[in-house]
């Protein structure tokens, strides 16, 4: 009683510990791995017997073409003997030529004489075969499974091995079969290391024919139960292979389970120890805790710079086929195939791996250079998914743990966004938020989502203002005229100020905003500032191109602007900013989308913008041609051209100040009408073009034909030619009229989306005709037309702008 009671309140004395061997001058220690062992899969054996559904034929076979593509060359494939199921698979294999010429299948068979028979007549016609015979040789076996004495157990193993000679030289010499013979001692690791050695000398003794190379006799030392820890192991191997003889003829095989978690630290250091064989599965399956897992073995190696003679470049695939015939899950933690395993969610961690991309990105460049390899070194990643098949998409993923470093690389990654330090600091807060909020993680949709969503960024995630058309122009400083030769270079400022024309969405109206500056995002500023009443200030500018698979021909630009209220200009660096971004094949745009989008979330607090209002007139301060643009944007889908907008603007004030001064908007929309002949319907006072068709003279001209009318006479065809449509129209024109048709300014762009888009052409005609006194008599005209193709479109502008003119005709 007093002894149960100690059990009970001290479990742990019931337990019996290993007795470590006396290996005084042991060897492996200061051993390192210099190439990879021999590997034997048993996962169709081993690995089968140990599932709740074991394999069919079918998926056994689907197993071995894996195991054959990976390269292993040593296969387990079956306990023939136990089942029809499993001797027909052997037979299926080699009738069936599956097996390739380098590749030898094993079969297990333990110490009895008709299983043994059933078992090499299993492999009867194979080109290689590895017979594999067991008998327990363990004190615990020997007393309580057996009842067999030493003496017994090692007559038994002897005995054994004697009729498996006699029936594979039977069968080599009718099959041509080539054999290896495999004995394990089973239950090794328990078992008293002398008795163990006995045995396995009498073994070799009665099989007779130990040789070199492919003649060696297998002794396959098993951890069947792990009772130790692994340097015991690594003992028990060496003091096996110090003291067994003829050690060349001898293949020293290594079987660990896992029952201590330690299976693979006792396989790598039962190598080191001079084992030169492992046996094991595919990802740890088998009974109980499972056997050794091949795959983190080989990868072990790989990472350590040694091929591992095995191939998991296409790791995925792998892990789909044994999960599929294992029907086990393989957990997300588990080395090298599950999951997470390169995945970091903690701040510090993916701050590290993303700065560990860019220094070895940099370092390759210049081993390039040299001539040197390009070695891996990234931190919390001891290998390289890529070389695995896999994508570096889940590297980094995003929690309430996470940091700005990894958010910012999964933008870089999915996006191409290199946000500047200030942008990461500020987007993490947007994330995290987010993720603390919703106590889950984030995942690469969510977070991209929350970029465009924040930032205003992509087309399905617009703010209450947007960028429709633009023009940037240089100004002389001095005299603030436009200069020729205007660009669209964004950033540069020097002694040329620039300005802004452009059409921007505001809360879904068109507006027409006009500003200048010292160049393109300073020149917007500015428009906001004078027609929406929005005064900003640029804190921060930067830039990157995003480069393609094309080498740059499609490259872009990303933009980062972050902007402050002008009115805090000069207050400290803690006052409230807002950051935009913006991409575009030209760096102008890109830029200016960038400004857009820090205002679009300084704006996203709902504040009231000005209205569009009109009051019109030449004494009235409250609209401008800018307005008056707006109004024609809306009301007809018309990017007036800026000239055009004067022009049109002189007409307005002239008709507001016949009406007392005010006229409304749609009093504007029908005088534009009126005054260009658009979408009125009415038949051309002096040009009516019926029809007409183009043609090409050669590469650089082109032929216009049509059908015209003039000053309501009879149709008559003319011709004309030149460097395209319009000058063969005008060409034309001129076999008609007297006096010369110049095109002094041209300008057009879409209306509308998809099937219902239509061009949109303006053209600003001169007419020069002889006067008196041969003195020239100089008028020009605007015309507008919108067309489904855009060279029709342009002709019909034309000949508006030619029917608004006093033309005269030849005739």
């Amino acid at each position: 009683m007093l002894i149960q009671g100690l059990f009970r309140s001290h479990p742990s004395q019931k337990y019996k510990p290993y007795t470590p061997i006396n290996l005084p001058n042991r060897q492996w220690p200061s051993k390192t791995f210099t190439k990879a062992p021999i590997w034997l899969s048993t996962d169709l054996r081993d690995g089968n017997q140990a599932l709740v559904n074991p394999m069919t034929i079918e998926q056994k076979t689907t197993f071995f073409r894996e195991l054959v593509k990976c390269g292993v060359k040593q296969i387990e494939v079956a306990y023939p003997s136990a089942s029809d199921t499993d001797f027909a698979f052997v037979r299926g294999l080699i009738e069936n030529n599956e097996i390739p010429d380098d590749v030898w299948i094993q079969v297990l068979t333990p110490a009895r004489e008709d299983l043994i028979r059933r078992t090499i007549d299993s492999v009867a016609g194979a080109k290689h075969a590895i017979i594999h015979m067991y008998n327990a040789v363990s004190p615990t076996f020997r007393n309580v499974v057996f009842r067999n004495s030493k003496e017994q157990t090692l007559d038994l193993a002897v005995k054994h091995t004697k009729i498996v000679r006699q029936l594979t030289e039977e069968y080599t010499q009718k099959y041509g079969t080539k054999f290896i013979y495999e004995y394990s001692p089973e239950t090794f690791t328990q078992t008293e290391p002398d008795f163990a050695l006995e045995v396995c000398e009498a073994v070799k003794k009665a099989w007779g024919k130990a040789g070199l190379g492919d003649e060696r006799i297998i002794f396959n030392l098993p951890s069947t139960v792990e009772i130790g820890p692994p340097n015991h192991y690594a003992d028990q191997i060496e003091n096996f292979c110090n003291k067994i003889s003829e050690r060349e003829k001898i293949i020293v095989s290594l079987h660990p389970h896992n029952d201590r978690g330690t299976g693979i630290a006792s396989a790598e250091l039962g190598t080191l120890a001079g084992g030169e064989r492992i046996e094991g599965c595919f990802f740890g399956n088998g009974e109980r805790t499972g056997n050794v897992d091949l795959v983190n073995l080989a990868l072990n190696l790989y990472t350590q710079g040694i091929a591992p003679m095995l191939d998991f470049s296409e790791l995925q695939n792998t892990i789909d086929v044994v999960t599929a015939c294992n029907d086990l899950p393989i957990p997300a933690r588990y080395p090298y195939a599950g999951e997470l395993v390169y995945t970091a969610f903690s701040g510090s961690h993916q701050d590290a791996i993303k700065k560990g991309f860019e220094a070895q990105r940099s370092r390759h460049e210049e081993c390039q250079i040299k001539g040197e390899p390009l070695l891996w070194d990234i931190p919390y990643l001891p290998i390289d998914p890529a070389d695995l098949g896999q994508t570096y998409e889940a590297l980094i993923r995003v929690n309430s743990q996470s940091g700005k470093g990894g958010i910012a690389y999964l933008l870089k990654e999915h996006l191409h966004l290199d946000l500047p330090r200030k942008m990461q600091v500020a987007f993490y807060q947007v994330v995290q938020e987010i993720s603390d909020r919703e106590a889950r993680e984030m995942t690469v949709d969510d977070i991209t989502s929350s970029f465009k969503h924040a930032y205003h960024f992509g087309s399905g995630y617009k703010g209450r203002l947007s960028l429709r058309s633009f023009k940037i122009s240089s100004l002389d400083s001095e005299n603030s005229k436009p200069k020729a030769g205007s660009d669209q270079e964004s950033g540069e400022e020097d002694d040329i100020q620039r300005r802004f024309d452009g059409t921007v969405s505001v809360d879904g109206v068109y507006r027409v905003i006009r500003g200048k500056g010292n160049g393109p995002l300073s020149a917007l500023l500015d428009a906001l500032r004078t027609h929406l009443s929005l005064d900003f200030a640029i804190r921060e500018y930067s830039e990157h191109t995003i480069n393609d698979a094309d080498e740059g021909e499609n490259a872009q630009a990303a933009s980062y602007v972050e902007l402050v209220s002008a009115t805090e200009r000069k207050s400290t660096s803690t006052r409230q900013s807002w950051w935009g971004v913006g991409v575009d094949s030209d760096i102008a745009r890109s830029g200016l989308r960038a400004v857009l989008s820090a205002v679009n979330s300084a704006i996203s607090d709902g504040r009231e913008l000005p209205e569009l209002k009109l009051s019109v007139g030449f004494h009235s301060r409250s609209s401008g041609q800018e307005d008056v643009a707006s109004v024609i944007v809306n009301q007809l889908g018309l990017e007036l051209p800026r000239r055009f907008q004067t022009a049109f603007f002189e007409v307005l004030q002239r008709k507001a100040l016949e009406e007392g001064g005010e006229i409304s908007i749609d009093g504007v929309t029908q005088l534009f009408k009126d005054t260009y002949n658009y979408q009125n319907n009415k038949p051309p006072a002096k040009i009516a073009m019926d029809s007409f068709t183009l043609e090409h003279i050669d590469s650089n001209r082109r032929s216009l034909s049509g059908t015209f009318t003039f000053f309501g006479g009879a149709s008559r065809t003319i011709t004309g030619s030149g460097n395209g449509p319009l000058s063969s129209l005008l060409a034309a024109l001129h076999t008609q009229l007297t006096g010369t048709l110049s095109i002094r300014d041209y300008w057009e762009h879409s209306i509308g989306e998809g099937s219902e888009v239509r061009a949109a052409s303006y053209v600003d005609l001169v007419y020069e005709v002889d006067g008196e006194s041969s003195k020239k008599l100089r008028s020009s005209a605007w015309g507008v037309a919108t067309d489904t193709d855009i060279t029709a479109s342009g002709i019909k502008a034309v000949l508006n702008a030619v029917n608004d003119l006093d033309i005269i005709s030849k005739k």
